[in-house]
């Protein structure tokens, strides 16, 4: 019984999760939730306490399933000195391509942190959480390209790379041009400071 309800609620995140990516906060109804869920508007109030409860379940299976994923070579015990360049290679693939679920949707996170919704202590939280992520992951990246590259010019990279990112993921939901571009000038970033210290 509590597995199978534990299915269910997870099953009913990731669901509520995708109509929050695309529609955000504000502009999904209740209904759009309850049709997606598969759940009537008293089982998502008892299971979440209300629609912000379940935003907040929905941020955190994007974390872990979305962003953690994607980053998890560059948080894992051995980085290989190629992860960086391989996140954002990936990345630009994934923006590239038309089908794909990061060019129409964007970044979770980030949509959230451009709607009203940002000025909620606890989203702003997340949002800066979320950055801290990508500036930790991203460090471990660098180093392991350029163990000896200087704190300074490493953190400079780093700072370069999140916001090119961060740019690209705002962009890509109006012009995929802009979005693989920023992209772009991060990798020529990773791979400039590769050159520049022979």
């Amino acid at each position: 019984m509590g597995r199978q309800s534990a299915f269910v609620r997870e099953d009913a995140v990731r669901s509520a999760r995708d109509v929050f990516w695309s529609e955000g906060y504000e502009g999904a109804s209740m209904a759009s939730l309850q049709r997606a869920t598969g759940l009537n508007a008293s089982s998502i109030y008892h299971a979440f306490g209300s629609k912000r409860g379940l935003f907040d379940a929905a941020i955190e299976d994007y974390l872990e399933r979305v962003v953690r994923l994607g980053l998890a070579p560059l948080r894992a015990p051995e980085v290989a000195p190629d992860a960086l360049e391989r996140y954002f290679l990936a990345a630009r693939a994934l923006f590239a391509d038309p089908s794909g679920r990061t060019r129409p949707d964007g970044c979770l996170l980030v949509n959230t942190a451009c709607s009203g919704l940002a000025r909620d202590d606890g989203i702003a939280e997340a949002v800066r959480a979320y950055r801290a992520e990508l500036l930790a992951a991203f460090t471990r990246g660098a180093q392991a390209r350029r163990p000896d590259q200087s704190p300074q010019e490493r953190a400079q990279l780093v700072e370069t790379c999140v916001a090119l990112l961060i740019s690209a993921l705002v962009m890509t939901r109006v012009d995929r041009d802009a979005a693989t571009a920023a992209l772009d000038s991060a990798l020529t970033a990773i791979q400039h400071q590769e050159h520049t210290h022979p």
